[in-house]
């Protein structure tokens, strides 16, 4: 394993499994962008897909929901490391894809 995947491994490990003041669900949660039904979709979700969007009342609307600020700030965190992810997944996916077979191409003279 390179370093670079061994300490996307342990970033992750660590956000989701590891001390915090979220519980392990909700950080499996937000890293997923799976929080449905929780009152703090909204944060996670604009957060995951268009975090310039995040607003200061999706902050208060977490608080509302008896989040403490710890919790909001590393179910943020999760949220933006599992987007990072699912990018950096698809992105090493479609550069598979096109330099598959790529060795053996002709090449134009």
């Amino acid at each position: 394993m390179s370093d670079i995947k061994a300490a996307r491994t342990a970033l992750v490990a660590r956000i989701i499994e590891g001390d915090g003041t979220a519980s392990r669900a909700q950080r499996r949660a937000a890293f997923d962008n799976a929080a449905d039904a929780a009152p703090w979709r909204t944060l996670v979700q604009k957060t995951a897909v268009q975090s310039c969007r995040t607003t200061d009342e999706d902050i208060s609307a977490a608080r509302s929901a008896g989040l403490s600020e710890d919790q909001i700030f590393e179910l943020v965190v999760c949220a933006a490391v599992g987007q990072a992810t699912r990018q950096h997944d698809a992105a090493l996916a479609a550069l598979a894809t096109a330099t598959e077979g790529a060795e053996h191409a002709p090449r134009d003279s």
